[in-house]
């Protein structure tokens, strides 16, 4: 069993250690490997220290987390100081993307819809002709509706300060379009086919896969006698729509709060190269999906043992990302039409 007194003495050499770290940093990219090396959730050292947590007493618990979040908190602090120091926030203008007022007036450009936009009405679309229907829901909520009603209690990691954006006592940032599922669920009776795209927030790193915010769209359907086979099939047929008919997809067993059992979707599609070739991709995570936890379902006041349902969630933008064959999921929110234009679409 670990002992408390070594577990903050590691603690407190770690916070030491980050702090030199974060003074040395001379440049935006070595402060973000200072961050993602000691506060990173998965392989951060502080991360990875506080796994032995469990394996103390547990009255020496709230002492020993009480102090690894005072070291976060530290940390997270001397980061944001430490970025807006002047020698790291570089010029305001970039000399090479200035504008030249003496040159003439050119055509003024054309509206179009964005990429993810796009996207997402796609695939909004798409989930309407197999009869669901598009709703949406706040960005700001409430831990009830964001964590506790979704079967997620407050000690998870995931409500930790470090992952969700609070504002007020018991308001956040949603960090997940499921909210909206429940509301829907509390404001109708079964059956339910919905569909809810929106934004939603993250302390996620803005790396080429992440950004601290980002467009979502969650489906739900509740009714009696609904199982695991209609969301693969509902699932298999959206993909084809989408990604093209020679896609295949498959579901991996995962684990998410709110859905049991639940899986991680995967698919495999046919792309043309610019010669002309078709080649098959590796197989590509798109999203998460499950059964409705019977749990989430008595939380709305329905009967779990006359109704079932299943959920799925998904990033739009990653979608974008393979629609396009895109790289770095950041060109889609840097505004460079330069980027933006190649990418065609229809007027505004």
């Amino acid at each position: 069993m670990t002992d408390s007194s070594s577990l903050v003495h590691d603690l407190l050499r770690l916070e030491a250690e980050a702090l030199a770290a974060i003074a040395a940093a001379g440049a935006p990219a070595a402060l973000e490997v200072v961050r993602v090396e000691y506060l990173g959730r998965q392989d951060g050292k502080v991360s990875r220290l506080l796994r032995h947590l469990g394996s103390l007493p547990v009255e020496a618990r709230p002492a020993v987390g009480a102090e690894a979040n005072r070291v976060k908190g530290v940390l997270q602090e001397a980061l944001e100081q430490r970025a807006s120091a002047p020698e790291l926030m570089g010029p305001e203008v970039d000399s090479m993307s200035a504008a030249d007022l003496t040159l003439p007036a050119r055509q003024p450009w054309t509206g179009a819809r964005h990429p993810v936009t796009r996207v997402v009405d796609e695939v909004c679309e798409i989930f309407r002709a197999l009869g669901f229907t598009r709703v949406r829901g706040p960005e700001v909520e409430t831990e009830w509706y964001n964590f506790v009603a979704l079967n997620t209690p407050l000690d998870h990691p995931a409500a930790d300060e470090q992952d969700t954006l609070y504002l007020d006592e018991g308001m956040l940032l949603r960090s997940h379009t499921s909210p909206v599922q429940i509301r829907t669920m509390e404001g109708h009776d079964p059956p339910i086919r919905v569909v809810a795209p929106g934004w939603v927030y993250r302390r996620d790193s803005y790396d080429p896969t992440h950004t601290p915010a980002f467009l979502q769209l969650e489906g739900l359907a509740v009714d009696e006698g609904i199982t695991f086979v209609d969301l693969k099939a509902t699932l298999a047929e959206f993909a084809r729509r989408f990604f093209g008919e020679d896609t295949q997809i498959r579901f991996r067993p995962s684990f998410f709060p709110f859905t049991e059992p639940s899986a991680e979707v995967d698919v495999k599609r046919i792309v043309i190269r610019p010669d002309g070739a078709r080649v098959e991709t590796d197989w590509l995570e798109v999203m998460g999906a499950g059964m409705v936890d019977p749990a989430v379902l008595e939380n709305v006041g329905y009967d779990p043992e006359r109704y079932t349902g299943w959920a799925f969630g998904m990033g739009t933008g990653r979608l974008a990302l393979l629609r396009h064959q895109v790289p770095d999921l950041r060109l889609f929110f840097e505004s460079d039409m330069r980027f933006l234009s190649q990418l065609g679409g229809d007027s505004a």
